[in-house]
């Protein structure tokens, strides 16, 4: 099994997160009216994704955690960090959408 990524394979994956993180961005704004939660948020949904450590390692076993999230994040390669790069495009993307259509007049968002 080969590792490389075809072109094709590569912008259906950004444009999927970039679709999938605007959307999710834009129904946690009109849930709760926070414009830019999902961009704070989006760098712990990141390490969700790429790490394999339970949530609760990170607080009663910081000392291997945080050095495993380490070698993971290192071991990314372009491929990966572009498409993690367009889901965070799309979560920034629904916050300035967001800021348009209340100045647009639309109370409801």
């Amino acid at each position: 099994m080969s590792d490389s990524v075809s072109l094709v394979q590569l912008i259906i994956s950004v444009v999927l997160f970039f679709v999938m993180f605007f959307g999710i961005g834009f129904l946690l704004n009109m849930l709760l009216r926070m414009t830019w939660l999902m961009a704070i948020v989006y760098p712990i949904v990141v390490i969700f994704i790429i790490d394999e450590v339970s949530f609760l390692d990170y607080i009663f076993k910081a000392n291997t955690a945080f050095p495993a999230l380490m070698d993971k994040l290192q071991a990314l390669q372009v491929v990966d960090i572009s498409i993690l790069i367009g889901g965070f495009a799309g979560a920034i993307v629904a916050g300035i959408v967001m800021i348009y259509l209340r100045k647009a007049g639309y109370r409801m968002f």
